[in-house]
């Protein structure tokens, strides 16, 4: 068995990510203890979230702070090539959350699920769509937003692995479509590729704000939020009544290691008789294999496209994050090894 190489986290990130922060690493195949199995890892998805877990002294109930010269946290598919735990037998089909590695040590203290795949989709699609992307645009859309045909949905970071998928399950349940994106590029790729009925470059000189009364003249009923911050202040001032505010992520807080920013406009919530919740896909595990089999349908009947955006090889998973970070990619970003 070759060497275990890892990609580590070389020193803690100052503002934005950079490839100097990470370093290639070879290490020794880990042996397995009782209980214990061993899986080569495929494909690594590269998820904004864990970005702030690089940050030192984060902490709380999901995650607590990356140690450095250790390989970075990462969700990842792979398949058993050695098992000593009758569940996971050799050539099983996997994903859990380990890092970014060639292989990774497993057990039932671990997350961790089996992969029933279906061999008409490409093995990625279960990182991507039909995996925890998939699901948590799903879940965080029909569970904490509640979507009724005919309302009005506005999604942050449109173009990203998660928006992506949220505003064509919107459009597929009959909703209107407002995506914020970072550029006109973007917001046309929006419209023409994936559906969206209205588009707002939160980037173009006249500001977000004047954006959002245009395209929201008499608000919105459903925000998913991926962005946090000023965004998310300056959306609640375009609620309805009733509107439901599903808060997913924070990717423009990530870089920061003090307070984040503010929320200004809770008052809204008030007056709008409105809610807000977070929420994480793996709350959901009892209904994976209902909400799999539903975008599986969709993709199938030519309802929902995947868009994903692959690189190629362990050595590209700093760029391939960084990239992210940055937006340049559409879609869900993986790197296939």
């Amino acid at each position: 068995m070759s060497q275990n190489r890892q990609i580590i986290l070389k020193q803690r990130p100052q503002g934005a990510i950079r490839e100097a922060d990470f370093a290639v690493r070879e290490a020794a195949v880990p042996l397995l203890e009782p209980g214990q199995f061993l899986v080569q890892n495929s494909h690594f998805s590269l998820d904004a979230g864990f970005r702030k877990w690089m940050n030192e002294g984060a902490d709380d109930n999901y995650l607590t702070a990356m140690p450095l010269d250790a390989p970075v946290q990462s969700i990842v598919l792979g398949r058993v090539v050695e098992s000593h735990h009758s569940s996971y037998p050799a050539d099983t089909l996997v994903l859990g959350r380990s890092a970014w590695e060639s292989y990774s040590v497993f057990s039932d203290a671990d997350f961790v699920q089996k992969l029933a795949v279906d061999s008409s989709f490409p093995l990625h699609e279960y990182l991507a769509t039909l995996g925890p992307t998939g699901l948590t645009a799903y879940f965080g859309l029909l569970d904490i937003g509640r979507p009724k045909a005919g309302e009005t949905v506005l999604v942050s970071a449109a173009g990203g692995a998660v928006g992506s998928v949220v505003g064509q399950i919107a459009k597929i349940l009959g909703c209107r479509t407002v995506g914020i994106a970072s550029s006109a590029e973007k917001c046309l790729w929006l419209k023409e590729q994936l559906g969206y009925d209205a588009t707002i470059n939160h980037q173009a000189p006249e500001g977000l704000e004047p954006q959002l009364r245009r395209e929201l003249p008499e608000g919105f009923d459903i925000y998913f939020d991926n962005v946090g911050g000023r965004m998310l202040d300056l959306a609640l001032l375009h609620m309805k009544e009733r509107a439901r505010v599903v808060l997913c992520g924070a990717i423009s807080e990530y870089d920061k290691t003090g307070e984040h920013t503010g929320i200004h406009h809770l008052w809204e919530f008030i007056t709008k008789r409105a809610m807000a919740a977070g929420f994480m896909f793996s709350d959901y595990v009892e209904e994976y294999p209902a909400a799999i089999q539903q975008m599986a349908a969709w993709i199938g009947q030519g309802k929902l496209k995947s868009v994903v955006e692959i690189y190629q090889g362990i050595e590209a998973t700093p760029r391939a994050f960084c990239d992210m970070m940055e937006g340049r990619n559409r879609g869900k970003c993986i790197v296939r090894l």
